[in-house]
């Protein structure tokens, strides 16, 4: 499989975009790999590259963007940082990717069993961690369906914050880059939510 180009970057669609990040985690749930020559894609992105999605996702080890959606080099702009939270940095960069380079997809990726999600959770403060970690109480405070041990503890509650702070993630995005908002409302690109599985290894999209 050869790396993108700007040619096919071009032609990719966003539901497109999404359809390859999928298939991609398929094959990764079947342990199954297309067929690259990662030396070729060094060779061909040396000139300038052409990825087709942005995936802000968990720093977590078992959540690299591109092993788990099966992908090569030049094929995704993977920005990563505990909790998957926002930062005007990361939004830069977001936009860069969209705007500039021109990715189709934006993807916000958290996992179960998230180790930034338990210690928010359970209001760990450590350091300049204390200050990561808030950015995820919005995400507390929203889960609504946990009335009892709304901690670390609590895979449900866990799951269910997991979950509303990729909501609230791409609500911010949409809300705080008018560039990437006016490129969705524009069918140029699609935002999207998923959640990996770090026991089986697939993503649920949403």
């Amino acid at each position: 499989m050869r790396t993108h180009s700007k040619e096919t970057q071009e032609t990719l669609t966003a539901d497109l975009a999404l359809d390859i990040l999928k298939e991609g985690n398929e094959r990764f749930v079947n342990n199954l790999k297309a067929n690259r020559n990662l030396l070729q894609q060094v060779n061909d992105t040396s000139a300038g590259q052409f990825p087709f999605a942005t995936i802000l996702s968990c720093m977590d080890s078992r959540t690299s963007a591109e092993l788990i959606f099966d992908q090569g080099l030049g094929d995704i702009f993977s920005i990563r940082i505990a909790g998957n939270v926002l930062n005007e940095d990361i939004l830069g960069s977001m936009e860069y990717a969209t705007k500039v380079v021109g990715t189709k997809i934006v993807l916000v990726l958290g996992h179960t069993k998230c180790g930034a999600i338990i210690g928010a959770c359970n209001h760990v403060e450590l350091g300049n961690l204390t200050g990561l970690l808030k950015k995820i109480s919005p995400a507390m405070i929203l889960e609504e369906s946990t009335s009892s041990n709304r901690d670390g503890s609590n895979p449900d509650f866990v799951n269910n914050v997991t979950r509303i702070n990729v909501q609230l993630t791409i609500e911010r995005i949409r809300k705080e880059s008018p560039i990437i908002a006016g490129l969705e409302e524009e069918q140029k690109l699609k935002i999207v939510g998923g959640v990996y599985d770090v026991d089986n290894g697939k993503v649920n999209f949403f």
